[in-house]
This record gives C-alpha cells, sequence and structure tokens, in this order.
C-alpha cells in the first residue's frame, strides 16, 4: 500500500489557535497546496462537529471540498468530552460515539479515534481496575459497532488522560479484547509514557527500551500512527509537548522501521504539531521531512 501523508486539522484551533482558529476551508487550501495526501479531520467545533455536518446534504457538501482540493481523509478525531467513558452512563457514551461513526462513515474516513478523556489521577486505588473495566466494556461495543460500519477503532493513549502506564496501556488494549480495537501510536506521546514516565498514578512506570520496546508490545496492535518529535516536556504541564520535527530526541531512523516490523501497513502517516504555536508556519516543513521519512521508509 502507498505511504499517504496526512495532517491533523485541530493544528490549527487548538491551543494559541483557539482564540482564532483557522477554518476548515483554508486549513484544507493549505495541505492541498503544500501537497499533502490527505487531512486527519477534528470533530471539535468549528471544524467536523456533527451539529455543524448533521444532513446528508451537508456532509456530501464538506465530500466535495475535500475533492476539491484532492485530499483524502486518514480519520475522525471526534469531540467526547461530555462524556467521559470513566464516568459517563455507558449508553450515553455510546449514543455520542455512534453519532460520531454515522459522521465517519458518511464522509469515508477510515479511522475513529478515541481517548480516556479522564485525568490521570481522576480514579485512585482499587476502582482503577473497575474503572479500566468499565472503559473495556463499553469501547468493545463500539469496536462491534465500527466494525460493522467498515470503520478502525483506535486509541490515542496519551499522559495528560486515564491510563498512561505502558502496563496500563496494554492491559485496556487486552480488556477489550476486539480485532477492530487498535492503539493509535503518536510519536511523542510514547515517549512521554515510556521513557519520562509524565503524569502516572503511583509508583512512575518506564521501559528501559523506551519508545521501541513500547512498540514491540504493541505489535499486531497499533491500527494508526502520528508523528512528531518530542523534547521530554509537557504542554502546560497537561500533555505531551508535540516539538517540531528536529527539535527533539526522536530517533525516526529507530522508530519507523520498528513500526513497520511490528505490522503497521495501514498507509497513512499523520503528523501532529497538536499546541504548536506555529503550526500554520512548520506546515510546508513537516512535509518535507515526511517526503524524507517517506523516501526511506515508506512502501510503493
Amino acid at each position: 500500500m502507498k505511504t499517504k501523508i496526512a495532517l491533523g486539522s485541530w493544528n490549527y484551533i487548538f491551543g494559541p489557535y483557539a482564540d482564532k482558529p483557522i477554518s476548515l476551508e483554508d486549513a484544507l487550501k493549505k495541505l492541498s497546496s503544500s501537497g499533502y495526501d490527505g487531512v486527519e479531520l477534528c470533530g471539535f467545533k468549528p471544524h467536523v462537529h456533527p451539529d455543524l455536518y448533521p444532513t446528508k446534504e451537508s456532509r456530501e457538501k464538506l465530500k466535495s471540498l475535500l475533492a476539491e482540493n484532492g485530499l483524502g481523509t486518514s480519520g475522525f478525531a471526534p469531540d467526547f468530552m461530555a462524556v467521559p467513558p470513566a464516568s459517563a452512563p455507558a449508553a450515553d457514551y455510546k449514543k455520542a460515539y455512534g453519532q460520531a461513526l454515522a459522521l465517519a462513515k458518511d464522509l469515508g474516513m477510515p479511522k475513529l479515534r478515541v481517548d480516556t478523556v479522564s485525568e490521570p489521577n481522576a480514579v485512585e486505588g482499587a476502582e482503577r481496575k473497575e474503572v479500566l473495566k468499565k472503559i473495556a466494556d463499553v469501547w468493545r461495543e463500539c469496536a462491534r459497532m465500527s466494525a460493522d460500519a467498515g470503520v478502525v477503532m483506535t486509541w490515542e493513549f496519551e499522559p495528560g488522560f486515564l491510563f498512561n502506564k505502558p502496563s496500563e496501556i496494554l492491559e485496556l488494549i487486552s480488556a477489550v479484547n476486539h480485532e477492530n480495537f487498535t492503539a493509535l501510536f503518536d510519536t511523542s506521546h510514547a515517549q512521554m509514557c515510556a521513557v519520562v514516565g509524565s503524569r502516572q498514578y503511583g509508583r512512575k512506570e518506564t521501559l528501559p527500551g523506551g519508545v521501541l520496546e513500547l512498540i514491540e508490545k504493541l505489535a499486531g496492535k497499533i491500527g494508526h500512527l502520528h508523528l512528531i518529535d518530542s523534547d521530554n516536556q509537557l504542554h502546560d504541564e497537561m500533555t505531551s509537548r508535540h516539538a517540531p520535527f528536529g527539535d527533539g530526541v526522536l530517533n525516526f531512523d529507530s522508530i519507523m522501521p520498528a513500526v513497520l516490523k511490528a505490522g503497521y501497513r495501514d498507509g497513512w502517516w499523520v503528523v501532529d504539531l497538536c499546541f504548536e504555536p506555529n503550526a500554520w508556519d512548520l506546515t510546508d516543513d513537516s512535509k518535507i521531512f515526511m517526503d524524507q521519512l517517506r523516501s526511506k521508509y515508506g512502501e510503493n
């Protein structure tokens, strides 16, 4: 499968862009002019929230806009902030998930991203096992729904959210136990979870082999890929800082072969500059870096 490069539209509406978000139309034009193959659509307003695209007609217009810019879609990152799976009733979560899934299916988006929403220490002690099971149960149902719709469900673990230790990541994936439930491997988050051990509940847990060991442990379970550097720092003491390529410590000449060896063959590689104040200006440089990676490790 030919490797395709996308960039997440959240890069233009989160963090420094929150007060003056870049419109989806302008974002798509920028990605098209920069030579990207696609976009990963953000489900937060003012981009692709279900409230903004409630009808088939509105969704067809968006499909036409994507086509006009020559862009595919690598996936969908919906807004589940109102229904944290650790605390919201399962029925409420599944309803919100179903709405997002319908939008993803209508727009031909191949993947749907989830996270645990809650803070890392939102649950303490023995209750953490109970909550992990609760999340696993509802996500298993969502994975089945997604499989029926032909959409891959993928969980982005990160230091800013509940269950961010390497062992917890593996435990939750195992507990869901569905072939359509996969890990979204973000290289910056992997560094902060497996090497730095940021914002972990209780005793810090890291891996001797760092990011590469985590990749190996997730072999066969990586369903999506976000690429960006890491400088071993957090953004606003919350979650991983997504350092521009070359500004961090990650060795992509080690990471990319490991990811491929672990079975990732989907084809989409996604740039994630989340919270980066210069994301717009770094769009072109990021594409150049990704093209270099693709020339070395991409499949034709």
